[in-house]
């Protein structure tokens, strides 16, 4: 791999959590500015067709996962809809080897997951009330960008590809041994280049960026991921939701069924599920319908495409409209038995009526 050189780039592993219903972004911004180790990031051009969100920087310790440096600048991101990620900084090494030495070292490394963790349950304690009924969920999300600002000994692009094309998929895919050319072709498909000298790969847990100006490529990939994190909490809410309704119709009624209005609690229950969860689809999904620039819809949907944000979508709505119906069912009941007890109670009345008329 002697013939081509890495003059200047990083990777940056990405952790995305849950961290609550909502996030008040105007509270989080009070509170960065109280704290010491917590800084603003300016908003760079390419950021505003994003949803709302802050990013900030945290001071910390450079550490070391061996044989590579981790930055001791910690980038999180918090947005409105209450997610939030967790960002490191590797520097790259001249050698194109390193992109796979990394890959291979970090991809899935536990104390790495395990000290993103701490650091966001470290971050919603510092923020507070800022955070809606705040939670840090146990599903996570991660994703690695590697960015190259500069190359030397590569003509172009199309050079990079056909000449390296072998190490490039072995990066994005964290493979020890050579790939098969289906495999090689699979991981470089989802790719954009818009001039000779840039490029951006991207594949279902990673990408690899060639360009001078990344960071907006990685904003967007790093929503991708958002979205997808987002959606599966919500349906593995709306999983564990359909299966307590299920057991709820199932159920003999006993003696609920005595009561005026038996279903109460569960209809209750149900309509609030639904309210939050078409509210965060709604957030989740609708938020990039235009883009500042023509690039990052075109990456956003490859990323999408990759991700099956899709399939998510689809799947989701299917739930939603399952629970609807089920929400339905039980309203039915519940008009039906308020009818029996109010025809039961008019029986009442009159027979009541008519033994005190007899006891006269």
């Amino acid at each position: 791999m002697g013939d081509w050189r890495i003059r200047e780039g990083e990777c940056h592993p990405v952790f995305v959590y849950e961290v609550g219903l909502a996030v008040d972004l105007q509270a989080v911004a009070r509170t960065i500015a109280s704290e010491p180790n917590l800084r603003p990031i300016q908003t760079l051009a390419g950021y505003d067709s994003l949803p709302a969100m802050l990013r900030m920087s945290f001071a910390t310790e450079a550490f070391v996962i061996p044989p590579f440096r981790i930055d001791g600048t910690i980038e999180f991101v918090v947005y409105e809809f209450g997610a939030a990620s967790v960002g490191y900084t590797i520097p790259l090494g001249d050698s194109p080897d390193d992109l796979l030495a990394l890959s291979l070292a970090l991809r899935g490394h536990r104390d790495l997951e395990a000290d993103a963790r701490r650091r966001v349950e470290g971050l919603v304690a510092i923020l507070g009330a800022a955070i809606q009924r705040p939670r840090v969920a146990e599903p996570v999300e991660d994703y690695w960008v590697v960015e190259v600002r500069a190359l030397e000994g590569i003509a172009d692009i199309v050079a990079l590809q056909a000449r390296h094309g072998d190490l490039i998929a072995r990066t994005l895919r964290a493979a020890p041994g050579p790939l098969s050319a289906e495999e090689v072709g699979d991981a470089l498909e989802s790719h954009l280049s818009v001039g000779r000298d840039d490029v951006a790969f991207v594949d279902w847990d990673s990408a690899l960026i060639v360009d001078r100006n990344p960071g907006a490529i990685r904003a967007v990939l790093e929503f991708a991921n958002v979205q997808l994190l987002e959606l599966r909490y919500l349906d593995g809410q709306l999983d564990q939701a359909l299966e307590r309704s299920y057991q709820r119709l199932s159920r003999p009624p006993g003696w609920r069924q005595l009561a005026p209005a038996p279903f109460t609690a569960d209809l209750r229950k149900i309509s609030e599920l639904q309210l939050e969860s078409a509210m965060l689809l709604e957030r989740v999904t609708n938020v990039l319908k235009f883009f500042a620039e023509e690039r990052s819809a075109r990456i956003y949907r490859l990323a999408a495409a990759r991700l099956h944000l899709k399939d998510w979508d689809t799947s989701i709505t299917r739930k939603l409209e399952t629970l609807n119906r089920i929400h339905e069912n039980l309203s039915s009941r519940a008009a039906s038995r308020r009818m029996e007890f109010l025809e039961w109670l008019v029986i009442l009345l009159i027979a009541t009526e008519i033994l005190l008329g007899l006891a006269r």
